[in-house]
């Protein structure tokens, strides 16, 4: 059962996990800008409904994501003991979070396999992204959205193995919504500042920052799972 701090939670992670969302999309938001008008392209407040529209299906995606994941979880847990199973799948999600933290911080690059992992599925899905490009539209921003908010990322998979914990589709919903939510700053300032932004996150420290409070979430999960 989510509690009002693990949405919290989630939505943090997504906020100061963003810098890992400027590398990841950085090429996705670009190519939404390029495929609009020069005038447009020049007009910050142009070009908003096309990253709103991006954003939104990304984070519709990853919400699905997370009400699959966690409607799987509530399957384990009618087929095994409920306590045992979240206790394992808690203790998983913490250590992943910690795994999620080193990535981010560039001090381990171990979760760069998981990642192409993914791109198995991924260079299925991706095709389907590229019937929207050139993104004419904020409709084609949507689609393109939708189709990229499954692309292999370290940062996705560990609040979806989170999700795991949760039990339920509405619960790992609501908990990959908040992330959603909370990478929507980053990326939608990187759409009208994509290039000062880049050069921001290409420092050490933003990076470092970001990976040390995501390693702290993830000690916080396991500190409260030993403390239960």
């Amino acid at each position: 059962m989510l509690t009002d701090v693990s949405l919290l939670s989630a939505l943090l992670v997504g906020l100061f996990g963003g810098v890992h969302c400027v590398a990841m999309c950085g090429g996705i938001v670009g190519a939404l800008t390029l495929g609009v008008s020069g005038a447009a392209q020049r007009n910050a407040i142009s070009m908003l409904p096309y990253h709103l529209a991006y954003n939104l299906g990304r984070i519709i995606s990853y919400t699905l994501a997370g009400a699959l994941v966690g409607g799987l979880s509530g399957v384990l847990f009618k087929l095994t003991s409920v306590h045992q199973a979240q206790m394992v799948l808690q203790l998983f999600a913490g250590l992943f979070m910690l795994a999620l933290g080193l990535y981010l911080a560039g001090w381990w690059r171990g979760l760069a396999h998981i990642e192409r992992a993914g791109g198995v599925f991924w260079r299925r899905l991706e095709p389907l992204g590229r019937r929207f490009l050139p993104v004419t539209s904020p409709a084609h921003a949507f689609g393109v959205g939708l189709v990229w908010g499954w692309l292999p990322c370290g940062l996705v998979y560990s609040v979806l193995v989170w999700a795991l914990a949760s039990g339920s589709a509405l619960d790992g919903a609501l908990l990959l919504l908040s992330f959603g939510i909370g990478t929507l700053p980053t990326l939608l300032l990187m759409g009208v500042a994509a290039a000062r932004l880049g050069r921001f996150v290409q420092r050490p420290w933003p990076r470092r920052i970001a990976g040390g409070l995501v390693m702290l979430f993830g000690v916080m999960m396991l500190l409260r799972l030993f403390s239960d």
